[in-house]
Formats: C-alpha cells, structure tokens, sequence
C-alpha cells in the first residue's frame, strides 16, 4: 500500500527540478527514521506491517530523474516492490540487524537505490 502512496507522491512530486527532488527525498528520509522509529516503539514491533513511510521514500528513491510515462512508473513500482520483497543482500542484513527507524527506513532506502539502477539499465537499452 506504501507503494501506492509513493506513486501518489511521485505524480505531484516528478515536475520538480532535481536539486529540489532530492533535498524532498532527503527531508522526507529525515522525518522517516524519525516518525518510524517512534511508531515501531509503541507498536512494539519492529517494521510493522502497517508502516508505510519507508516505502513511500524509497519508491520515490528508485523515480530519481526517471523518464516521464506511466510505462516508466510501472517499470519503477515493479523493480521497487520486488527488491523490497526479495531483500537481496545486503538488505535483508540491514532489516533484521538494525533497529529502530533508520533501520525501517534504511532497508527501504537500499531497495530503492537498487530500483533506480535497475530503471537506469532499462532506460540505457531502451533510449
């Protein structure tokens, strides 16, 4: 659902020049390790199910500079989500190792990174 909520973010967000693209990423990273780890602690859970924030951040990691098309946020949700969920390494490490909101939010961090060389790829064969 987190996802879903980052495309939202990522439609309103994308007509942003870069510089102001990246320091919004980096706020909303902040606020991320901040409000997660406040969240986890009275859930008593760490990365509860329902702690979305993470994800929303990292989708809008992998949309860095995409190219503009919903063919392209497809291609973006789909390479985010799988190396959210696959957690190749060493995002799995991170997720089970570190505690607390930067590790809720770092793990999503990862996988967005990973989404954006995964997009980038595309984009060189594609263009």
């Amino acid at each position: 659902m987190g996802t879903v909520v980052g495309v939202i973010f990522y439609i309103y967000l994308q007509h942003l020049p870069l510089a102001w693209y990246a320091l919004t990423i980096l706020t909303l990273f902040i606020l991320g390790v901040w409000s997660c780890g406040i969240t986890a602690h009275a859930m008593g859970t760490h990365d509860h199910p329902a702690i979305v924030w993470d994800e929303i951040v990292g989708f809008l990691i992998t949309m860095t500079a995409a190219p503009t098309g919903w063919d392209w946020i497809l291609l973006g949700f789909i390479f985010f989500r799988v190396f959210d969920i696959a957690k190749p390494w060493p995002i799995r490490f991170i997720d089970t190792h570190i505690q607390g909101g930067f590790g809720i939010m770092l793990d999503d961090l990862l996988a967005g990174i990973y989404g954006l060389g995964s997009l980038r790829c595309v984009e060189f064969v594609m263009l």
